[in-house]
């Protein structure tokens, strides 16, 4: 997993979910950090895949499904554009080396079972388990 996307979108949506006023860009950007075109960026990933909408003019964005039925790998799958990954491989290896054209399969041969499982795992848990954990840890806090 390369980029901070996911994690922002797991933020996003979680605030959209347990939020008790309308969020917007700029409430969002705030708590996570970061500028709002930034989240407004995300947010058009999680619109495009059916994730949440939001009405021009109008403030406030909404989660579409409930918290139970969006898994973690939806969401990765909505604001990332590759499958799961956990290696990092080089990209312009010469393809005609024999080394370069095989790096992957040569020296990772367990990459794609690793993102076989990460993807299992991000399947198996879904908005409203992160929403549990969320107030499990503020309890503790308190």
């Amino acid at each position: 997993m390369n980029d901070v996307k996911f994690s922002v979108a797991i933020h996003i949506l979680v605030m959209i979910a347990t939020s008790s006023v309308d969020v917007n860009s700029i409430a969002l950007a705030q708590s996570v950090g970061t500028n709002p075109s930034y989240i407004r960026k995300i947010l058009s990933l999680l619109k495009k895949r059916g994730l949440i909408e939001s009405h021009r003019g109008k403030s406030g964005i909404s989660l579409v499904k409930r918290p139970k039925d969006i898994s973690l790998l939806t969401i990765y799958e909505a604001v990332e554009e590759q499958e799961p990954t956990f290696f990092q491989i080089h990209q312009h290896a010469n393809r005609h080396c024999p080394v370069g054209k095989n790096i992957k399969e040569m020296v990772f041969p367990i990459e794609s079972k690793l993102e076989k499982q990460i993807s299992e795992s991000l399947a198996s848990e879904n908005l409203a388990d992160v929403i549990e954990r969320l107030g499990k840890l503020i309890e503790k806090e308190n």
